[in-house]
């Protein structure tokens, strides 16, 4: 047991001396937010990496968590195209429910296991300036495309990374919850994958890491794929190979990569120390996606 601990320990060193001083942004999301096993295992590595010196910056989710209140509230749901309607009324349990309860519970957490977090959302400081998503559904040929109207759902106009900055110099960790601010001071539900690579791109951050609740990405024989190149991502979801809710995903891994992220990684958070496995291990747990 001591040799397998220390052969482990010998492994994660290089990655630990390529890591230290870099920015890693974490999108913490699916059933690793909500197992509480996994909730402490999370807080771990992530106060982990902090202590070994390099600077976590953490976008979370909480999807599950807002259609619980709710439903609670008898408030009905209405999904367009794997999005949230957000009308004004679901507006205000979205904000409350991730930038207080869900994000503060992630602060609390981190902060049990010895780490300082401080919990934002994107409004705070300006961090993220967003417009509003208009999703346009193809019709007929030769015909003006329709215009769907998602509600208070928001796209990313703009970073502004400097309370990150800030706040990593002194030592603690961002918490930040995908809630951005509109020009005329709006509030906007955004996507978790979408703010997290926005995040990355604007920080220049060594990593970007999705955590979901799929090993990764998978081949047709549904085997996963541990490293595998843009141009690769891009055939396969032409051909089909990559569809559904994976195509918005590697779509976020990929425009990082294009805008300074060194390389981005999907990963399955239903796996113990998932972080740490995929970033310090010569095999990781996940799939890695790099520009060639």
């Amino acid at each position: 047991m001591t040799a397998n601990v220390a052969d482990i320990l010998v492994e994660a060193l290089p990655y630990i001396r390529r890591f230290s001083t870099k920015t890693i942004v974490i999108k913490y999301g699916g059933h690793a937010m909500i197992d509480d096993e996994l909730k402490k295992d999370f807080a771990n590595d992530i106060t982990l990496l902090k202590y070994i010196g390099i600077n976590p910056v953490v976008v979370h989710g909480g999807g599950p968590q807002i259609n619980k209140v709710l439903d609670a509230m008898g408030i009905t749901s209405t999904f367009i195209r794997g999005m949230r309607y957000t009308d004004n009324e679901t507006m205000d349990v979205v904000e409350m429910v991730l930038g207080g309860k869900v994000n503060k519970e992630i602060v609390a957490r981190i902060n049990r296991q010895g780490g300082k977090a401080v919990g934002l959302t994107g409004k705070d400081g300006s961090l993220i300036r967003a417009d509003k998503l208009t999703i346009y559904q193809e019709t007929e040929e030769n015909k003006t495309p329709e215009i769907i109207d998602p509600g208070m759902v928001g796209t990313v106009s703009a970073v502004d990374p400097s309370i990150i900055h800030t706040l990593t110099a002194q030592g603690f960790i961002p918490v930040i919850a995908p809630v951005g601010i509109g020009e005329n001071g709006e509030t906007y539900n955004i996507n978790a994958d979408l703010v997290a690579s926005k995040i990355a791109s604007a920080l220049n951050a060594e990593r970007l890491m999705l955590i979901t609740d799929v090993d990764g990405v998978l081949d047709p024989a549904n085997t996963l794929i541990s490293s595998i190149t843009s141009e690769r991502i891009d055939r396969m979801i032409k051909s089909g190979e990559i569809q559904g809710g994976m195509i918005p995903k590697v779509e976020c891994a990929v425009d990082a990569l294009t805008s300074g992220v060194k390389k981005s990684h999907i990963l399955n958070g239903k796996t113990s120390h998932a972080v740490l496995l995929e970033l310090f291990t010569d095999s990781g747990i996940g799939t890695q996606v790099y520009i060639q």
